[in-house]
């Protein structure tokens, strides 16, 4: 076993090009929260939060336990975001293949329904209402974009892109940038940190959890720390957690 998993990260490792093999974490970032997957196609993971002093110091585990997470109903693949994807024949993300973006990635807003985000957060925060929506049609020049429309000139197209009221799955909404800056039509959006709805119900493409562990992820966020988010399957992830220097 030792040996396959020897060859294994050999492998994948070697599918690099220079430019893949270079660090995906920069030096002011100080926050990175980390799931690793069973395979390519599991839709569940385990998360677990890091932080560290600076750059030189070592990365120190945040949680006690790591928590559990579900995924895209038919696992991962490939997303864009502050990386570049090995060549490893796994196809990149695209809208409604139900895989969650695997890679590292910023993160964006915080949306909820509440006037305020849960007490001790930091993290910047947007009450969602009735005018607001979040793009998913690749044919939009919003796609993939949050969008407050003006309520005395709503766009034929706003319907059908309105973020939902009273959803508790979406009670709190974590944007994970993928795709983003600028995004490229047809390869995913509107992924989220956002509440199961269930232990066992995975997403469309999203990284679920119970709520009490996304708000303690929440809580723990600093806009200061620059924090990341890293979603890998585990034998890529050992593979590329030493040229990515990942924790």
């Amino acid at each position: 076993m030792k040996f396959f998993f020897s060859v294994l990260t050999i492998a994948l490792v070697g599918t690099l090009l220079p430019s893949q093999a270079s660090a995906q974490i920069g030096g002011g970032v100080r926050q990175v929260i980390v799931a690793q997957a069973s395979g390519w196609n599991s839709n569940t993971a385990t998360l677990q939060a890091y932080q560290r002093a600076s750059a030189n110091s070592p990365w120190q585990p945040i949680l006690a336990q790591p928590v559990p997470i579900l995924l895209g109903r038919s696992g991962l693949a490939w997303g864009r975001g502050v990386f570049t994807p090995p060549n490893n024949g796994i196809p990149p993300k695209v809208e409604k293949d139900w895989r969650a973006p695997a890679g590292v990635f910023q993160l964006g807003s915080l949306f909820g329904y509440a006037a305020r985000p849960p007490a001790g957060t930091r993290w910047p925060y947007i009450q969602v209402g009735p005018w607001d929506a979040y793009v998913d049609d690749p044919k939009n020049p919003y796609y993939n974009q949050h969008v407050r429309v003006d309520s005395q000139r709503v766009p034929p197209w706003f319907e059908k892109q309105r973020m939902r009221l009273g959803d508790a799955a979406y009670k709190w909404m974590l944007e994970i940038r993928h795709n983003q800056g600028p995004a490229a039509p047809g390869y995913g959006s509107a992924i989220f940190f956002h509440v199961r709805r269930g232990p066992t119900k995975p997403s469309a493409g999203c990284s679920t959890m119970a709520v009490e562990n996304l708000e303690k992820l929440i809580r723990w966020l600093d806009p200061q720390a620059s924090p990341h988010y890293v979603l890998l399957p585990k034998a890529d992830y050992q593979a590329l957690r030493g040229p990515w220097r990942l924790p």
